[in-house]
């Protein structure tokens, strides 16, 4: 049995996803830790929310809370959301949990001990208007390299360079909007990146497997103009973890606070913590999938993300577990995803542009959903979301495909036969080449699956079913029970079978929808099918089944242009 540890990224506290952020790194997460888990092996697959930074002080002000019970309800509404899109995470924890804290300010120590933190005296923009300084991320401007006009003060969006927010032109406040802007002058500590760029180096060109985008932004940060930039871990902001040297004070930092993006990777490992402390486990119970000096020798580690995340899990975040010194565990294997779109333009909260996923659940159940957003993964490129591909995805893959291939077979054995498998005939030429078939799309499917290919695995999944609808046209049935019922019944226990098959296998994409067609078919705790032809001969004559409702209500021409509407925004992005 394998052992699987997966992270998928963290989302940042302040506010609720839209698709695009599900679909860059939950999802494809879930979808990977749903098919280890069905093919047996051992899984531990981790989330939780990001919660420090300026970002959540600003958006708990505006919430008129105070920032902890702010986050703290904010970390329950995002929990219930991904509980309604089925995400399996066996842990949800938070940035903020003690295990983070402790974590945090442990590597802080550790890396301050192998001389890879300086202090360093700097002058930081300060907002008179704002009475703050600003942290980089809250300085907007122009970007010096590729001239987008709202590129922030620690990274363009646009063209991914790494900034100081000096580098910027016209620089204004994020929070404001003022140009009444200050340079003053504070302490703060850096983690000395540039003195691993060799070790990152050699540990990334060991990544043969990883994604082109991925490797392609890591060594892009590693050689860009002077290569890798130390960078700061502190801020001068209330909320967030204390700046101390692992348990003890650390003299000049007081009132300061580590920066969001040292301590939001590190919330990976706390995340197992949190989760074996909610089981009433001990600490060994997390440090096997952790430490290799404690049993995680034999994990395999998987992360997935946004393209705009690779630099801090390619870089910093390893950076802060090389120089640490001791036996963590590192990715093996980090799966980054290019930008959704929508409809044209760009997702915006602000302009109600685009749909988020609380809407998403409002208007259709999770599986509509999962199976879009999976089976057009912005893998290699960018993509869009458009309500016309929506609706021809769901009605013809959903509706017309596997739908319509369960209803018809338990319809028509209840019809003719009763709701049990019919005995009587054998399979023939067709019946084995169809199995032939399908046994070669399936280890396609799980070949796609376990290298991680979103879109090709939902296209094999796909051609599973059609191929049982092919068989059933082919073979006709209905035709076939006039003339000879023998054959009749087993072309229809066959189809039965079938239909369990596609219950199983659909699983890791449509969990409801899968464990609807199982429990229909009265298979109690199927596993992945084996030996295809002993599957397809499981339910025996005799055995029960029911007759599912709708598996899949088709999106009608109406309902499509009511959520084109509503969900258009008031402007174009």
């Amino acid at each position: 049995m394998a052992r699987h540890l997966i992270t998928s990224a963290i989302p940042y506290i302040n506010g609720i996803k839209h698709l695009g952020n599900l679909v860059g790194s939950q999802l494809p997460a879930d979808l990977f830790a749903r098919y280890q888990r069905a093919r047996g092996n051992e899984v531990l697959f981790l989330c939780a929310t990001d919660e420090h930074g300026t970002p959540a002080e600003l958006a708990a002000a505006k919430a008129g809370k105070p920032v902890a019970e702010y986050c703290a309800d904010m970390h329950a509404i995002q929990a219930r959301i991904a509980e309604g899109f089925r995400l399996s995470f066996d842990h949800f924890g938070r940035s903020s949990s003690p295990q983070n804290h402790a974590l945090t300010q442990h590597f802080a120590g550790r890396l301050a001990d192998a001389g890879l933190i300086r202090e360093v005296s700097e002058k930081q923009v300060y907002s008179i208007a704002d009475g703050r300084f600003l942290p980089d991320r809250y300085i907007e401007g122009t970007c010096p390299n590729c001239g987008y006009d709202r590129a922030r003060g620690d990274q363009c969006e646009n063209c991914t360079k790494q900034l100081d927010p000096t580098d910027l032109i016209d620089p204004r406040s994020a929070v404001s909007g003022s140009t009444d802007l200050e340079v003053r002058e504070t302490k703060h500590l850096y983690l000395r990146q540039s003195a691993l760029k060799e070790d990152l180096e050699a540990w990334i060109d060991t990544k043969t497997d990883w994604p082109v985008l991925t490797t392609s932004i890591a060594k892009k940060w590693l050689h860009d103009g002077d290569g890798l930039q130390d960078r700061g871990i502190t801020r001068d902001l209330d909320w967030g973890i204390p700046v101390r040297r692992g348990n003890e004070d650390w003299p000049g930092m007081e009132g300061k606070v580590f920066y969001v993006w040292f301590d939001a990777p590190i919330e990976y490992i706390a995340c197992a913590g949190e989760w074996a402390e909610a089981g009433g486990l001990d600490a060994s119970a997390w440090e096997r999938w952790w430490r290799t000096d404690k049993g995680a020798g034999d994990v395999r580690y998987t992360q997935f993300m946004g393209k705009d995340n690779v630099p801090f899990h390619t870089l910093s975040f390893p950076a802060t577990i090389l120089g640490s010194g001791e036996p963590w565990k590192m990715v093996d294997h980090l799966k980054s995803f290019n930008y959704l779109n929508y409809d044209g333009g760009q997702f915006s909260t602000s302009q109600g542009r685009g749909v988020f996923m609380d809407q998403a659940l409002d208007i259709l159940p999770p599986d509509y959903w999962r199976w879009w957003l999976l089976s057009h993964a912005p893998e290699n490129s960018d993509a869009e979301f458009t309500w016309e591909n929506f609706q021809v995805s769901v009605n013809k893959d959903l509706a017309d495909v596997l739908g319509n291939f369960v209803s018809r077979i338990t319809k028509f054995c209840r019809s003719k036969f009763s709701e049990s498998v019919p005995a009587g005939g054998a399979w023939g030429e067709t019946e084995n080449a169809l199995v032939a078939d399908i046994s070669a799309r399936i280890q396609r499917y799980e070949s796609c699956l376990e290298n991680m290919e979103v879109r090709k695995s939902a296209q094999e999944l796909r051609g599973i079913w059609a191929s049982g609808n092919e068989y059933l046209q082919t073979v006709a049935p209905w035709s076939t029970f006039r003339s000879d019922p023998e054959t009749a019944a087993m072309q229809t226990r066959l189809g039965l079978n079938l239909a369990r098959l596609f219950g199983v296998l659909s699983s890791p994409f449509i969990p409801d929808a899968s464990a609807t067609i199982v429990s229909a078919m009265r298979a109690h705790s199927p596993a992945w099918p084996g030996d295809l032809t002993d599957f397809l001969t499981a339910m025996e004559p005799g055995h029960s089944f029911e007759v599912p409702e709708v598996l899949f209500a088709k999106i009608t021409d109406e309902q499509r242009e009511e959520w084109q509407q509503r969900f258009g925004g008031t402007t174009a992005s």
